[in-house]
């Protein structure tokens, strides 16, 4: 027979015939593993494809001519049959009637020490089933795309290989901690016994349903959504990698069903607690003479991040032409807190301009500071920070909240996060009709669509106006009859 000729399938005993070795040889050689086989039903079959890599030919692609066909349907190369299996039979090893199914065995290729990868399929109704995913699973095989199903835990994946693969630099040293936490904390305790290919949509599902309900380490409750829908990235993500790193075939993440965006938003929303300005008022007077009251008024007064604000440099301020420029942030590294060139996204890099109090509370400050530094001498460790600790050195960025909360507490204004100061300065901005997009630059968010999403339900309805300025643009301007007219009514 001919290579082009030749099936994709070839029993044993035709393989030792082409091997040149006797019958029981070939069958001893399978059993052994030395010759690469696979089953359907009662068939021990062996790949061509294998068979000519064994005998050092390169292996032909076989199409079903007219001719191959004829020869199947004559028994010529029936290489597939089984001997026809009854729906309805008992089982031989437990005496059990039922129904069977088909199945196949195939030999897929050899690990890294040498050893056979065998796939085992099993469940398919008919033996065209059968045959169909058999060649598919052949041509896979063939053409590179066959990824064996992975026996490796979800905790191994993520511990062994998915964690130490993303470490700073990679991603910021605190987006890995946080990842590392949320994982150790949430998910493998729930799923890492799981093996990587046995995960399915509903895995996930129970595990988002669990820490709604129950998912706090340290005190009882669950979670809020948007912290499930960030584990659900997570986990998204270091599935995707392991998809790309032919570890798996399909990311089952992407089957499940997180929180959905209106309910994270909504939670997101309920969060957030802004001030006042009457609120914000007293709480800046009552704390004037705070050492970080300064800090707390250009907070306010710009909307800025908190590590972004311990990272000013005097050299990014410009106090004549009244302007702050965002270069430098205080972030989280394995040394500890120190100053970072990056920033969170493209668009927190920003000048924001300032009014003539903040202006005036900086010239005053940088005045006291520089007294300061005369004072230390040698002890002063110069940064050029805008707000350093006594000695020069940048706050730690949890200190700061820490002081925040209490003076916040002895204020006796209603208790709010540091983070909502930042929160307080874009409602209020919105509330008083300034435009959106002119907050979003000085927050430095990634687009206009974000602020509006965050703070869309502090802005005053605008309607009323809309339709008074079309009506004059159509119409032009009411006259003094028309006013007198709307103001009897």
């Amino acid at each position: 027979m001919r290579l082009k000729d030749l099936p994709p399938t070839l029993s044993v005993e035709q393989a030792g015939r082409m091997l040149g070795i006797p019958r029981a040889t070939a069958y001893r050689a399978a059993a052994r593993g030395q010759l690469p086989t696979f089953r359907i039903g009662r068939r021990l079959l062996v790949p061509t494809a294998r068979l000519l890599d064994l005998l050092g030919s390169p292996p032909r692609p076989w199409t079903p001519t007219t001719r191959n066909r004829a020869r199947e349907r004559h028994g010529l190369q029936a290489l597939h049959e089984v001997r026809q299996r009854v729906k309805e039979r008992t089982c031989g090893k437990c005496g059990l009637a039922g129904r069977f199914s088909w199945a196949f065995r195939a030999y897929v290729g050899k690990d890294a020490e040498g050893r056979w990868i065998r796939q085992m399929r099993s469940g398919f109704p008919t033996k065209k089933d059968a045959e169909r995913a058999l060649r598919e699973l052949l041509n896979s095989v063939e053409d590179g795309g066959f990824v064996a199903t992975s026996t490796m835990s979800l905790a191994a994946f993520l511990r062994d290989e998915w964690l130490p693969a993303t470490a700073p630099p990679r991603v910021k040293y605190e987006t890995w901690t946080d990842r590392k936490r949320n994982l150790e904390d949430h998910v493998i305790p729930r799923l890492g016994g799981v093996a990587l290919g046995d995960l399915n949509a509903a895995h996930f599902n129970r595990l988002y349903a669990d820490l709604l309900r129950d998912g706090r380490v340290h005190q009882p409750g669950g979670l809020s959504p948007t912290s499930v829908r960030r584990i659900h990235a997570m986990i998204r993500k270091a599935l995707n990698d392991a998809v790309r790193w032919g570890l798996l075939t399909r990311n089952m993440a992407l089957l499940a069903d997180p929180p959905p965006m209106r309910v994270v938003k909504a939670s997101r929303r309920r969060g957030m607690q802004t001030w006042s300005p009457s609120e914000l008022r007293d709480f800046l007077y009552s704390t004037r003479e705070h050492e970080l009251h300064t800090l707390w008024c250009v907070l306010a007064a710009t909307g800025m991040r908190r590590s972004e604000i311990l990272g000013l440099r005097w050299s990014e301020v410009d106090l004549a032409a009244a302007t702050l420029t965002i270069r430098q942030t205080i972030l989280a590294t394995a040394d500890g807190f120190q100053p970072q060139d990056e920033q969170k996204s493209e668009g927190s890099a920003r000048t924001i301009h300032l009014d003539r109090r903040t202006v005036a509370q900086l010239r005053a400050h940088r005045a006291a500071q520089n007294e300061s530094k005369l004072a230390l001498g040698s002890a002063w460790q110069d940064h050029n920070l805008v707000f350093p600790r006594a000695d020069g050195i940048w706050w730690n960025p949890p200190a700061i909240s820490l002081a925040f909360r209490r003076a916040a507490k002895r204020a006796g204004v209603r208790p709010i996060r540091l983070q909502d100061v930042r929160h307080t300065h874009a409602s209020l901005l919105l509330a008083a009709g300034i435009n959106p997009k002119v907050v979003s630059e000085r927050l430095g968010h990634s687009s206009v669509a974000f602020t509006l999403d965050t703070y869309a339900h502090v802005m005053p309805g605008m309607q009323p106006e809309a339709a008074e300025r079309f009506m004059e643009l159509v119409h032009g301007p009411a006259d003094e009859d028309e006013r007198s007219q709307e103001a009897a009514h």
